[in-house]
């Protein structure tokens, strides 16, 4: 799959992901994640099993090219007490129904970044977690030397909670992650904020 440069002014329309969009999608997973996906995931994308999605194309691009994925995000629902991070958001026990959306990816083609796709898209999986009233946040896990995507969940008001060890195994290494999460419907983080020197430095670096 080759993506030309994007026009000076695309005109990108957001829709679900639909089963005739499963080649595409494997194929930009493969060509911006390390991590690879098993046949089943993608399934359960187009098909919308137990994920829902967003995708991003270009209408203005000829032809059946207009309506083809250059950008899309991908989530779950799930039970804060199944979650495995309830005790980081102070999950209460005595609410059995509170739900998070987990974002499991999220990506654009290199010729369409900078173009405020990847923010239109996380907006749209925040609105779906408000819309949800047992829906407590929106979270993520970024692997820790994912620079550009910590600066733009961080612009994107997203809150650090914490430095997962060892959280990713990608060809035989180890890799941390961090935890990022947006609080919907009125909640809030359960701890007051903490300055975080070490990412804080980490962050200036980038800039």
């Amino acid at each position: 799959m080759i993506i030309s440069k994007a026009a000076h002014f695309p005109t990108i329309v957001y829709r679900p992901i639909r089963p005739s969009d499963l080649e595409v999608l494997e194929k930009i997973h493969a060509a911006l994640f390390p991590i690879r996906y098993e046949s089943e995931f993608f399934l359960n994308v187009v098909n919308s099993h137990d994920i829902v999605s967003w995708a991003a194309v270009d209408s203005s691009r000829p032809g059946s090219q207009s309506d083809e994925l250059i950008g899309f995000v991908t989530a779950r629902i799930v039970l804060a007490k199944e979650s495995d991070i309830g005790d980081m958001i102070g999950y209460d026990p005595s609410s059995a129904d509170q739900t998070l959306v987990y974002i499991l990816t999220l990506g654009v083609v290199e010729p369409y970044r900078n173009l405020g796709i990847a923010t239109s898209l996380i907006r749209e999986v925040i609105k779906y977690g408000s819309s949800i009233p047992t829906c407590r946040a929106v979270y993520l896990h970024v692997i820790a030397y994912n620079d550009p995507a910590i600066h733009f969940y961080q612009k994107m008001s997203f809150k650090y909670l914490g430095r997962l060890s060892n959280f990713y195994y990608i060809k035989g290494h180890h890799y941390d992650s961090y935890l990022f999460m947006y609080y919907v419907n009125g909640d809030r983080s359960p701890c007051s904020p903490l300055i975080f020197p070490w990412l804080y430095a980490s962050l200036l670096q980038g800039q």
